[in-house]
């Protein structure tokens, strides 16, 4: 027995996309072959997805083209699109306009098509292989994401290989809400990082790390998010380098439904979706959670390096585990 598989819709370019429905208990997850994109994720008898979605492969073409998708080879931003590796450098492909590389640019894993590689009722590998030079990136790289899903949690198990030195630090941008509400005001948010990345008007590192203690980005202690106070599109210092996982953020909404949140990666973007406005809907719906490396780290000595080298797998996951009203 194997997952559920639906045709999805084509593509401008043509190719044809599938959803795959992973369940377990009362728990269940679709991901597309689209971007990797983790398109719903239901709760027990909850009425509503969890994540923010669409049920149009336009809206992931356009202005939804990050929601939910496998973000790689490169998540975040990178200086003026370059990148320290291996004693040079290298210039990547940024998109019209824009002054710093964000999301990888044109060469980014969330436009492009994954094939299946595994499927079960509860999991599914999907992979993409990406080409040596593309969008400036070196080496031959093969990127896999597992998602796999039990009665209560979803995690996402990504790996990748190269045959040149590069870089890679890799994210799931998905959206959460855990109301099913117009925004995601009355929530309550709870981060275990003492530290947040300094950053310019562009939102790129400045190298420097800022004290959490006495400020707004305060989250050690579970609190009451409100929308634009403060404004979020901040990196989370967990850690010094990728660990074993752990579990470093606790998001509860106001229906008591919670969501924990565990990571391999040394860092978590939040952003507060003030500008990621699904059609027909207003600002602030989600809250993106990405746990990642930090941004811009080969630009920077003392961030946990990115470089992935020939010979070594590199492996990222993340798990987010649900309990709470909704869940019989």
């Amino acid at each position: 027995m194997t997952g559920i598989r639906a045709p999805f819709g084509i593509t401008r370019a043509g190719d044809a996309v599938e959803r795959v429905d992973l369940a377990a208990g009362g728990f269940r997850a679709s991901v597309l072959t689209y971007g990797a994109i983790l398109q719903d994720v239901r709760f027990g008898h909850l009425p509503y997805s969890l994540t923010l979605g669409s049920d149009r492969l336009a809206d992931y073409e356009g202005p939804m083209r990050w929601h939910g998708a496998l973000i790689a080879p490169v998540a975040n931003r990178l200086g003026a699109g370059r990148a320290r590796l291996q004693g040079g450098e290298i210039v990547l492909e940024r998109g019209p306009a824009e002054r710093h590389l964000l999301h990888s640019g044109p060469a980014g894993t969330h436009g492009k098509l994954w094939r299946i590689e595994n499927l079960a009722p509860d999991r599914v590998i999907l992979a993409v292989d990406l080409a040596h030079g593309e969008g400036g990136f070196p080496g031959n790289r093969e990127v896999r994401a597992e998602y796999s899903v039990t009665s209560s949690s979803l995690r996402l198990r990504v790996t990748a290989r190269t045959d040149r030195p590069t870089i890679f630090n890799a994210a799931n941008h998905s959206y959460w809400n855990l109301d099913g509400t117009e925004n995601w005001a009355g929530h309550r948010l709870c981060i275990a990082a003492d530290r947040v990345l300094a950053v310019t008007d562009d939102v790129v590192p400045t190298g420097e790390m800022r004290e959490v203690a006495g400020t707004a980005d305060d989250f050690r202690t579970e609190r009451t998010i409100v929308p634009g106070d403060p404004a979020l599109d901040t990196c989370f210092c967990l850690s010094g380098g990728r660990r074993p996982m752990h579990p470093f953020l606790w998001l509860r909404g106001q229906s008591g439904l919670r969501m924990e949140v565990a990571t391999t990666e040394p860092g978590v973007q939040i952003y507060d979706g003030r500008d990621a406005v699904r059609p027909g809907r207003s600002a602030y719906e989600g809250l993106a959670i990405e746990p990642q490396g930090w941004p811009d780290a080969p630009n920077h000595e003392s961030f946990p390096p990115i470089e992935l080298l020939p010979g070594e797998t590199r492996e990222q996951i993340t798990e987010w585990r649900f309990s709470g009203p909704g869940g019989s």
